[in-house]
């Protein structure tokens, strides 16, 4: 992909997603991996009359594993941040603690150089922010929600006391997006979590991507209990028991796709916009409202959702039905 190409998207994130500003520190921490994102997204910052900083970093062993410790000192003193890595970072005390310090910036786990081409960036972000905001108060205003699909899921959760989360693909101070993922979420009650969860669109970790057929998870007090399915299945339930933590089972996350430029394709941050789409998060949850520091934190996503909260429709198989 030609850089000049590239440059389409990184222009669109510097100044319309962050809004960044002439004299800005502007922090890029990527990995082995992905080190060839950085560039332009330096050279879109150096347009503007920002200050880049590129950090490279050991692809980390886990999602959810700390950055070093100088990779960390140098987002807690950024304005912006941008984070282009092949395994998240998302889900850390460092990405918390450099919102917590006024930083503003996005998340660009496994992302791929056409990703800043077409698709999910082409999305009108701004029209699209009011749904997101408004659906993120109905989940910080209610108390009981309850998930079913076509496939079979059916789970019941508590919203009380947690904050929605609004990720428009815009930062403000204190804030960090997915991008080009719009998606409105929340943190459920940690314990409440009771059901059934069928995942029949994408697990976009591990190499499973888009599912060739469904997985099956049971859920009992807050925690998965059981997982069943192929041979995708299989990957998860091992990867799980592998990370020798019983917080990886933790129900840490409700989130609705709203990016109507997005298609599934098994990669993370396409995957999780997609419109009407549902993913349920599970292990680490500190970053959207939540206590749990986990060792990961994957999702697991599905088609025709219906979502209720305080027994009123929001989305029905797959539909907004918000009035």
């Amino acid at each position: 992909m030609a850089e000049n190409n590239m440059l389409f998207g990184a222009r669109k994130l510097l100044t319309l997603c962050t809004h960044t500003k002439p004299n800005e520190s502007v922090v890029i921490v990527t990995d082995t991996e992905l080190a060839g994102l950085a560039e332009p997204l330096a050279v879109a910052a150096a347009e503007v009359g920002a200050e880049p900083t590129i950090c490279v970093m050991r692809t980390r062993a886990v999602h959810g594993q700390e950055p070093p410790r100088p990779v960390a000192a140098a987002l807690a003193v950024a304005d912006v941040f941008f984070v282009p890595v092949k395994v998240s970072i998302t889900h850390t005390r460092a990405l918390k603690e450099a919102m917590q310090a006024g930083g503003r910036g996005l998340v660009m786990t496994d992302f791929r150089p056409e990703m800043l081409v077409r698709g999910g960036i082409e999305a009108d972000f701004a029209a699209q922010a009011s749904v997101c905001r408004r659906l993120a108060a109905i989940f910080e205003a209610g108390e009981r929600v309850h998930l079913t699909t076509v496939a079979g899921t059916d789970l019941r959760l508590s919203a009380a006391g947690r904050r929605g989360n609004a990720l428009t693909g815009m930062v403000e101070p204190g804030q960090f997006s997915t991008v080009p993922a719009i998606e409105a979420n929340f943190s459920p009650v940690e314990g409440c979590a009771d059901g059934v969860i069928v995942a029949d669109a994408s697990i976009p970790y591990l190499g499973i991507g888009v599912l060739k057929e469904p997985v099956r998870a049971e859920v009992r007090e807050g925690f998965i209990r059981h997982i069943e399915g192929g041979e995708q299945a299989e990957v998860l339930r091992r990867d799980l028991a592998a990370q020798g933590d019983p917080h990886v089972y933790n129900i840490a996350e409700l989130g609705v796709g709203l990016n109507p430029r997005a298609r599934l394709c098994g990669l993370m941050l396409e995957d999780e916009g997609v419109m009407g789409v549902v993913h349920i998060g599970i292990g680490t949850n500190l970053t959207l409202g939540g206590q749990v520091k986990a060792k990961v934190h994957y999702d697991l996503l599905m088609h025709g959702a219906t979502l209720m909260v305080d027994g009123k429709v929001v989305l029905r198989e797959g539909q907004l039905a918000l009035v």
